[in-house]
């Protein structure tokens, strides 16, 4: 317990780290005092060095007493930083804080039930565009979009395709830009997330895509795409069936949907190997699950898993489901799902 208590206080001073360019400062330093790192970053002396010394006790900042230097080394910056080749571990941290906000709501839907609502998650919208740029944006043309077979040169022709639940719009404007002679369109009902994709679009000057505050249980559009994508969106949803009927619906029949969503099992005996499944079920319990129960919906939660989602996928209409992964990423299965 007493690890635990640690890997939870160093959790939190990793999202500080993240979120005031400490780390990123750091990875250009040599062996440097306190001030030097402050002024490097901008920062408070005096708070800087108090949160050295959690890095140092917590073995994720070198130390020298004598000289008084602190040093990030190379292997810790390679998960620590926005320029980390395989990932940004410290980006994650900042669910923990994100989670303890909202700790007392939590507690007291714990003994009288309901939800708590997405209101209730300041900053949620820029976390999910940061967390959405470094595992999804950055990896869609290389991995995700050639997981099916001749997408990439249909993407390339022209085709019409929609995001369900497209948050900030990172991923739709990534595809986007790598394909002028498409048509893209992205649908949320966070009116804070339509509000910065459309300013990314207006920034960038992107012409072939538009957004729409939707609800994706609600909308009516048949045959109208030959392409759909979900990234980590429909286990959130308060009405899941409907959104995945209503996706299908939109599809034209040659179409396909790829919905990116948790790894996992339905089934929790079959999770306790898991690598995230501590984080994933509390991220559940604390995010995913109450939000949908704050709508009055079905409350899924994080880990629905493998086996629910292709009961869901075959209730709504699709008859081949295929389930890939991706070498580099260990929290999501990727489904492939067409109605003939």
């Amino acid at each position: 317990m007493l690890g635990i208590l640690n890997n939870a206080a160093l959790a939190l001073m990793t999202s500080i780290g993240h979120r005031t360019g400490l780390f990123d400062t750091m990875a250009g330093l040599p062996p440097s005092t306190s001030a030097q790192i402050a002024a490097a970053a901008g920062l408070n002396e005096r708070y800087v060095r108090e949160w050295l010394g959690a890095m140092v006790v917590g073995r994720i900042v070198d130390y020298d007493p004598a000289s008084g230097g602190y040093h990030l080394p190379v292997e810790h910056a390679a998960c620590l930083t926005r320029e980390a080749p395989d990932g940004n571990m410290a980006m994650f941290m900042q669910y923990v804080a994100l989670m303890g906000n909202v700790e007392d709501r939590i507690v007291e839907c714990f003994r009288i039930g309901g939800g708590v609502p997405y209101s209730a998650y300041p900053g949620f919208q820029r976390l999910m565009g940061e967390e959405s740029s470094q595992s999804v944006a950055g990896a869609l043309a290389d991995s995700i979009l050639p997981l099916i077979p001749g997408l990439v040169d249909a993407l390339r022709r022209g085709i019409d395709v929609l995001d369900v639940g497209c948050g900030s719009g990172r991923a739709v404007n990534v595809m986007a830009r790598a394909f002028p002679r498409s048509r893209f369109a992205g649908y949320d009902f966070s009116e804070e997330g339509i509000a910065a994709a459309g300013a990314e679009v207006a920034a960038q000057g992107i012409a072939n895509v538009r957004f729409e505050t939707k609800d994706a249980a609600s909308f009516d559009e048949a045959g109208r795409y030959d392409f759909i994508t979900a990234f980590d969106a429909i286990h959130d949803q308060a009405q899941p069936r409907k959104v995945l009927k209503n996706i299908a619906n939109a599809l034209r029949p040659e179409g396909t949907f790829l919905m990116q969503d948790i790894t996992g099992s339905s089934y929790l005996h079959k999770n306790l190997d898991h690598p995230l499944a501590p984080f994933l079920y509390t991220v559940s319990c604390m995010h995913c699950m109450t939000v949908s129960l704050a709508l009055g919906g079905e409350g899924l939660g994080t880990m629905w898993g493998e086996e629910m989602a292709r009961e869901l996928l075959a209730e709504a209409g699709f008859t081949n489901v295929e389930v890939k992964r991706l070498p580099h990423d260990i929290q999501n299965n990727y489904y492939i799902a067409t109605k003939a």
